[in-house]
């Protein structure tokens, strides 16, 4: 019997009972010339290794540990089935696959998929049958080519400054559900607690207009409403009475559960009540301004790079932040796996959806196909999490570097989703964005202090620049800051291999008295509604983290939670 790791449900916000996980032991292979299909790799070939799935092959975890470039790898198992999962429709899903994705069962191509990032599903009903099944998965992957979004992947062999280990193929769970002939492929909720009520779109596949989709919301075992609608075309809609409702919040992640029917099919899930808008100078969160104690998270792993080793470590890592003093993240240049955000939901943990937009040339429009479909996969796979407040496609681009496609991503972002702020761009030249946000890694408090001195609203922007016309009273977050660099073992030598911003601090004493003085700055400041400090733990040689990249504390948290915790300006008036 295969051991399954990972065994947990991966996809908490539709989760059906009848399914079956494919982590664990597969065959596997590198393949060097490209040559896998010539050899026949797709069915019967020669595969030479043995990976653990659901961990990258630059992973300890995958029991590979190859850390060189792989421009494609294969990877093979057999799945058994029998008649009763082969009465309706088998639906084989990949949580994430790094980079160009084709998929084989029984020697067919099943379908292919683009983007390193995001999941996807495939209807495979018609190439499977009873019994034993095989399932091939090629993963094609080269981040050197400026034609894909890569994130924090190194483009040099080795890691460098703040590139890490790169992830080839599989990173995330692969499982396979049985649903009937009609079937709930998605669903949508708008939470509008001003209003005492949610609206809910449940999405089906083909030819189900007519039948009735039912839906249920219940909170801590008590329902609160039942409805029933008729499906027109592919969606059926509804507008659900939640009276006097339970308001999720930050430090507060109150849900409420979900239950969706559609003739035999059923999904369970759960949804947020929370609301998200802006004013002069804030970000408010059911009507009320909410600082942002935010801290960069790379979401990477030193045995699993851009896998979390188990569940538990997704959890912690928001509990080690909700420690430092922290009430969110910004998850930085990578799509975080959907049970990191349903531990965010439940921990009440606001965070920022980016996409891993380093690695792709955006200089031409060329780049925008190949960001606006996975981006646009990405807001609908994660719309519903109510820890999401707010979307920032891109990062760090500059000023004419293409213009236009910033624009239309800001724009297509609005399109899929109206209820929550977008930020272009992320730190360097804004073309047009609900929130400006800046970089700041000044290290001297009393520059620091400089760069925000006098602000108000016509002033607030002279001092960086912008490509386009902004409202002056829009809110200001500074989304990255600090990143003082700090290595107790390496402190007292006179070179060293780590990195981090700035002149490395000689003493502990001076890495506190240098965050203290520059969250102060922020905190202080009734212009700025919310921070990013760089980051929650060191990454390989960046060590400017909170935590050692094993998550042992660096400092005393007790300590960090004074200065990062300490009352804001907007939270006083």
């Amino acid at each position: 019997m295969k051991t399954i790791v990972r065994p947990e449900y991966p996809r908490p916000q539709m989760e059906r009972s009848q399914w079956q996980n494919l982590n664990g032991d597969w065959e596997f292979e590198i393949d060097y010339g490209n040559s896998g299909a010539a050899r026949n790799l797709a069915s019967d070939g020669v595969y030479s290794k043995r990976i653990t799935v659901p961990f990258c092959p630059e992973s300890k975890l995958s029991g590979i540990g190859y850390l060189d470039f792989m421009n494609a790898v294969w990877y093979r198992r057999n799945f058994s089935l029998d008649e009763t999962q082969l009465k309706g429709r088998v639906l084989l899903n990949l949580g994430a696959v790094d980079y160009t994705a084709c998929v084989y069962i029984n020697g067919n191509c099943a379908g292919t998929h683009n983007g390193g990032y995001v999941s996807f599903s495939l209807d495979i009903t018609r190439f499977v049958k009873k019994g034993e099944n095989r399932i091939v998965i090629c993963a094609k992957d080269d981040n050197r080519t400026g034609r894909q979004p890569s994130g924090k992947q190194s483009s040099k062999y080795d890691s460098y400054g703040c590139l890490y280990t790169r992830t080839t193929g599989i990173w995330q769970t692969v499982w396979v559900e049985w649903v009937p002939r009609n079937y709930i492929t998605n669903f949508r909720v708008i939470p509008d607690p001003e209003n005492s009520r949610a609206l809910l779109t449940v999405y089906t596949s083909a030819c189900c207009g007519g039948m009735e989709a039912q839906a249920a919301v219940s909170y801590k075992g008590n329902e609160i409403c039942r409805a029933a609608a008729r499906v027109s075309a592919n969606a059926a809609f509804f507008l659900l009475p939640i009276e006097h409702p339970v308001l999720w919040e930050a430090g507060k992640g109150e849900l409420y559960d979900l239950s969706l029917t559609l003739g035999e099919d059923c999904v369970k899930s759960y949804f947020g009540m929370r609301s998200v808008a802006l004013t002069d100078n804030a970000i408010m969160i059911n009507g009320k301004p909410v600082f942002q104690r935010l801290v960069l998270d790379q979401g990477f792993y030193p045995d699993g790079i851009y896998t979390a080793p188990g569940d538990e470590a997704l959890k912690k890592d928001i509990e080690l932040s909700l420690a430092a003093g922290f009430n969110g993240a910004r998850l930085h240049q990578k799509v975080f796996e959907e049970r990191f955000l349903y531990w965010a939901d439940r921990l009440g943990y606001i965070v920022w959806g980016e996409h891993a937009s380093w690695g792709l040339n955006i200089s031409n429009d060329e780049g925008f196909q190949h960001f606006a479909p996975e981006w646009r996969e990405i807001i609908q796979r994660d719309f519903n999490h109510p820890s999401i407040v707010g979307w920032c496609p891109l990062n760090e681009t500059y000023k004419g570097q293409n213009d236009t496609l910033v624009r239309s991503i800001y724009e297509l972002t609005h399109s899929l989703d109206p209820t929550r702020p977008v930020i272009d761009t992320s730190g360097y030249v804004h073309v047009i964005s609900d929130v400006f946000d800046i970089h700041d890694y000044e290290q001297n408090v009393d520059t620091f202090k400089r760069h925000y001195s006098g602000m108000n609203g016509t002033d607030v922007f002279n001092h960086h620049e912008i490509n386009g016309d902004f409202d002056r009273n829009i809110p200001y977050f500074v989304s990255e800051y600090g990143g003082t660099w700090w290595n107790a073992e390496e402190a007292a030598q006179a070179n060293s291999a780590g990195w981090g911003y700035g002149d490395r601090c000689r003493t502990i004493e001076e890495v506190y008295a240098r965050i203290e003085g520059l969250t102060k700055t922020l905190l202080e400041n009734p212009r700025i509604c919310a921070f990013c400090y760089t980051q929650l733990t060191d990454v390989e040689q960046e060590q400017n983290g909170i935590y050692k990249y094993d998550r042992t504390p660096k400092f005393d948290i007790a300590r960090l939670r004074a200065i990062f915790g300490s009352p804001a300006a907007i939270e006083k008036s």
